[in-house]
C-alpha cells in the first residue's frame, strides 16, 4: 500500500527540506517581513538594523522608486511625489474614497475613474502598483538576509478587508513576484505569534490598532484549534487619525492657511506623529514647526483630542462580543496588537472595558509579521506534524435573489472559512429554459437593501413545467475569503459559474451601517419578507390558473363557473397589488382555491382517463 502526502497548493512535499518562506505585514504606516530561523520567528532588519519599513514610496522622474526611510525623508520636500498610507485606498473605488471623507495625503490623476490612479512623477500609479513596490522592497530585504530565493509568503490583511481589498492585495503580491501561500487576517496572525495553539482552552479578544486600520477578533481556542467567532473594526481608523487630530489642533492655534501648503502640512503631520510617540512616556511635549511659534501639548490635551476615536474602537469591541454571543466575563485573555496600542489612553480603555490586563509582551509592531512567518513556515513544510488549524469567518452574509425581490442567504455571516455551501432552487414558469443568478451580500431581506456582487445566466435548462427543474447553486469561499459561485441543473448537468471579484470594496463604515440597518429594521424586514412571499404565491396561483384555463377551461366549465373563477382570480390580483396584510392575500388565495375545487377535480379525472386509455387495469396493478 502506498501512502500519499497531501499538501496545500504551494506547500513543500519534502518535509526534510528547509525552504525559504516569509510572513509579511503590509501595513498602512509601516510594513515588516519576518521568517523562522533556527526554530525562532523573527523580523528581518535592513542594513541599518531597522525592522520597520515605512510604507512610503517616492517617485522621481526617470529614477527607480525609493521605498521606506529615504522616501519618508522626501515627503516634506516633494510631497506630491511621495505616497504614504496607500493601504487606505487599496481595493477601493474613487467614489468610495470620496464618500468616506478620509484624509488621503496624495492626489489622484482622475477621481472619476473606476480605478483610482495616484499622480506621481512616474505618471499615474494604481494602489496595487504602489503596494507592489513596497512588497518588492520587503522581498529584496528577505532574500538578501536569508541568502536565497523565496519560495512563498503569507501576507496579512485586516480581518474586515472585503473580497475586492483582498484581491487587490493578492494582485500586488503577484506583481511583486511573490508566491502567496495565503492571506491571513492580522488578528489571527497575532494569535499565532502568542502561541495560542499551545495554550489552554478559552476565549481570546485580539485588539489590533495600527497606523490606519483597526480590527477586533473574538477567538475560541479548543485543543490547538482556534476559531474566529466574530470580527469587527474599521479599515479607516488608526494612529494616522491621532496624528491628524494633533495636527488640526496645532494648525488652529498657529495658522489655518497651513492646510493650503503641502510642504508645511507634511511638516506639521511629522511633528504631530513625533509628539504622539513622545507622549507614550512623557506627560507633555513641545511641538515645533519651522517658521511658527512652539506649542506645548499635554497628555491630558492629547487624550481629549483622541477620545472619540478610542471610543469607536471600544464600541466595535462591544459589537464583536454581541456577534459572538458572549459576555465580557467569558473573555479569558486580551491581546494588544499594532503600534497605536502603545498610547496610554488606548491601553487604559481596553483594560477598563474587558476588566483585565491586556497582553503586551511581544512588540506590538512586530507581532503580526511574526505570526505570519510561523504560518508561512508551516505551509512551506518546515514544521511537519504541526496540528494548528486556522478558522476565519466572513463578515457579511452571502446569498442570491429569489422571486419577489427576496434574498435567500446561502452562507451566513460569521461562518467559518474555507467553506462550501449549496442549496437547490427551481424554475418559476412552465417551459423556462434559463435562470439568472444574482449574487448578493448583506443582512437585509430585500434585494434593494443588500449589495449586488455579481450576476450570471444559467442557460440550456430543459423546458419543463414550473418547479420540475432542479438547480443546485453552490457558494465556495477559499481560505483568503474570495468567493466563487456555480449553478448546475441536476438532471442535465448544464452549468455556469463566476468568480466574484467586486470592482469596488466596501468601506468598513458601510459594512457597519449595513449591520446596524439589519438590526434596526429586523421587524419590518420580516413583515416585508412575509408580504413578498405571499405575493409570489399569489402570482404562482394566478399563473397556474391562467395556464390551465387556456388549455381546457371552456371545455370543462360552464360559462357561469368560468365567470365565478375569473372573478375570484381578478379579486386575488387586486388584493395582491394593494394589500399590506399577509392574511388578506392568504384569504384571497383560499377563495380562488375554493371556487376552483370542482374544476381541479375534473382536470384530474381527465388526466387519469387519458393515462388509462387503451391500457388494461392489470398493468397498473403490477
Amino acid at each position: 500500500m502506498a501512502l500519499l502526502q497531501i499538501s496545500e497548493p504551494g506547500m513543500s512535499t519534502a518535509p526534510h527540506e528547509h525552504r525559504l518562506a516569509v510572513g509579511i505585514d503590509l501595513g498602512t504606516t509601516n510594513s515588516l517581513v519576518a521568517s523562522v530561523r533556527s526554530g525562532v520567528a523573527e523580523t528581518l532588519d535592513d542594513d541599518n538594523g531597522q525592522a520597520l519599513l515605512p510604507s512610503v514610496v517616492y517617485y522621481a522622474q526617470g529614477e527607480l522608486p525609493e521605498v521606506g526611510v529615504t522616501a519618508l525623508e522626501k515627503s516634506s520636500k516633494d510631497p506630491l511625489n511621495t505616497i504614504a498610507s496607500i493601504k487606505r485606498v487599496l481595493g477601493r473605488s474613487a467614489e468610495d474614497i470620496q464618500s468616506a471623507n478620509d484624509y488621503i495625503p496624495f492626489q489622484f490623476e482622475n477621481k472619476i475613474d473606476s480605478v483610482p490612479r495616484v499622480k506621481t512623477a512616474h505618471g499615474p500609479r494604481t494602489a496595487v502598483e504602489i503596494s507592489a513596490d513596497i512588497l518588492i522592497a520587503l522581498k529584496d530585504r528577505a532574500e538578501k538576509t536569508l541568502g536565497g530565493e523565496l519560495i512563498g509568503a503569507v501576507i496579512t490583511v485586516p480581518a474586515y478587508f472585503d473580497d475586492s481589498q483582498r484581491q487587490a492585495t493578492k494582485d500586488a503580491a503577484t506583481l511583486a513576484g511573490l508566491n502567496i501561500y495565503r492571506l491571513l487576517n492580522e488578528p489571527t496572525a497575532a494569535a499565532i505569534a502568542y502561541g495560542l495553539d499551545q495554550s489552554a482552552e478559552g476565549v481570546i479578544a485580539v485588539y489590533d490598532l495600527g497606523g490606519g486600520t483597526f480590527d477586533v477578533s473574538i477567538l475560541r481556542l479548543r485543543k490547538g484549534v482556534f476559531e474566529v467567532m466574530a470580527t469587527g473594526g474599521d479599515s479607516a481608523l488608526g494612529g494616522d487619525d491621532f496624528d491628524h487630530a494633533i495636527a488640526n489642533w496645532a494648525i488652529e492655534k498657529l495658522d489655518s492657511t497651513i492646510r493650503e501648503d503641502d510642504i508645511t502640512m507634511r511638516r506639521v503631520l511629522s511633528a504631530a506623529r513625533q509628539a504622539k510617540e513622545a507622549l507614550t512616556n512623557q506627560s507633555a511635549v513641545v511641538i515645533n514647526v519651522e517658521g511658527y511659534a512652539s506649542l506645548e501639548l499635554t497628555q491630558e490635551d492629547f487624550e481629549w483630542l483622541i477620545e472619540a476615536y478610542v471610543k469607536k474602537t471600544i464600541m466595535a469591541c462591544r459589537r464583536a462580543l454581541r456577534d459572538a454571543d458572549i459576555e465580557k466575563d467569558d473573555v479569558s485573555e486580551v491581546v494588544m496588537v499594532g503600534g497605536s496600542t502603545r498610547v496610554p489612553l488606548v491601553r487604559k480603555q481596553v483594560e477598563k472595558f474587558f476588566d483585565k490586563m491586556p497582553h503586551t509582551d511581544i512588540n506590538p509592531d512586530r507581532v503580526v509579521a511574526i505570526g505570519a512567518a510561523i504560518q508561512a513556515g508551516i505551509l512551506a513544510g518546515n514544521k511537519p506534524g504541526d496540528e494548528m488549524l486556522l478558522l476565519d469567518v466572513i463578515p457579511l452574509s452571502l446569498g442570491i435573489e429569489t422571486m419577489g425581490g427576496l434574498v435567500e442567504k446561502i452562507v451566513n455571516r460569521n461562518t467559518t472559512i474555507p467553506v462550501a455551501r449549496a442549496q437547490e432552487f427551481t424554475t418559476y414558469k412552465d417551459g423556462q429554459t434559463a435562470m439568472r443568478v444574482h449574487v448578493l451580500q448583506g443582512e437585509r431581506e430585500l434585494v434593494s437593501d443588500c449589495r449586488s456582487l455579481a450576476m450570471f445566466d444559467l442557460t440550456g435548462l430543459p423546458p419543463l413545467v414550473a418547479g420540475a427543474a432542479k438547480i443546485k447553486v453552490t457558494f465556495q469561499i477559499d481560505a483568503d475569503g474570495l468567493l466563487s459561485v456555480s449553478a448546475q441543473e441536476v438532471n442535465t448537468g448544464v452549468s455556469a459559474s463566476i468568480e466574484v471579484k467586486p470592482s469596488y470594496g466596501l468601506t468598513d463604515a458601510e459594512i457597519e451601517n449595513m449591520l446596524k440597518a439589519s438590526m434596526d429594521h429586523a421587524q419590518e424586514d420580516m413583515v416585508a419578507r412575509g408580504l413578498r412571499e405571499e405575493q409570489v404565491e399569489a402570482d404562482r396561483v394566478v399563473e397556474a390558473l391562467n395556464s390551465a384555463l387556456v388549455k381546457d377551461g371552456e371545455a370543462l366549465l360552464s360559462s357561469k363557473e368560468l365567470e365565478s373563477i375569473m372573478n375570484m382570480r381578478d379579486a386575488l390580483i387586486e388584493v395582491r397589488n394593494s394589500a399590506d396584510n399577509v392574511d388578506q392575500i392568504k384569504q384571497a388565495i383560499k377563495n380562488v382555491e375554493t371556487v376552483s375545487e370542482e374544476y381541479v377535480a375534473r382536470r384530474m379525472n381527465n388526466s387519469v382517463r387519458s393515462m388509462m386509455q387503451g391500457r388494461k387495469l392489470e398493468e397498473f396493478e403490477q
